[in-house]
């Protein structure tokens, strides 16, 4: 496993679609993930310090597994097939050792919240093509500069929404 950091979100000009930018530490290696909407704003949010009167998903799932006695150790994107990225959240309860199948972008959500490393298979990585600087991305956050994030993340209004959270 390579431990990988967020390099930043942006949007696939195409599709229309998020697109998440994991690279390793010599930043050599990158991995972009296509994610939903709601999981790039439940990833910015952790990113750009966003806090909410009440918890969203991935705060409640992180406090679900520390009720349980449970500690989330790693999240490792483990396997990618048919177009398709696979990730394991691992926990650790007492003496147990459990890994938990998730959506990569559900498994960094809630890997940020609890402050824990995000790895990848090497198999993974040799299966990925070099993204290269001509790529189609139009940047939306990187970690050093994530003015147009916040500005998508300032008109986000919770009387907006059906329900309160």
């Amino acid at each position: 496993m390579i431990e990988m950091h967020i390099y930043g979100l942006a949007l696939d000009e195409d599709s229309q679609v998020p697109v998440l930018i994991l690279k390793d530490k010599e930043e050599k290696r990158v991995l972009p993930i296509w994610i939903g909407a709601m999981e790039a704003v439940a990833i910015s949010m952790v990113l750009n310090n966003v806090n909410l009167p009440r918890p969203m998903t991935h705060d409640l799932l992180l406090q679900a597994i520390e009720a349980l006695d449970g500690e989330v150790r790693f999240v490792d994107v483990v396997r990618l097939q048919d177009n398709t990225y696979f990730a394991e959240i691992e926990v650790l309860q007492g003496d147990k050792l459990k890994r938990i199948d998730s959506r990569p972008s559900d498994a960094i959500a809630l890997g940020l919240r609890a402050q824990v490393p995000i790895r990848v298979s090497e198999d993974v990585l040799a299966q990925v093509v070099e993204v290269r600087e001509q790529q189609k991305y139009q940047a939306v956050l990187k970690t050093e500069d994530a003015q147009q994030w916040n500005e998508i993340l300032e008109k986000y209004s919770l009387d907006d929404t059906k329900y309160k959270m």
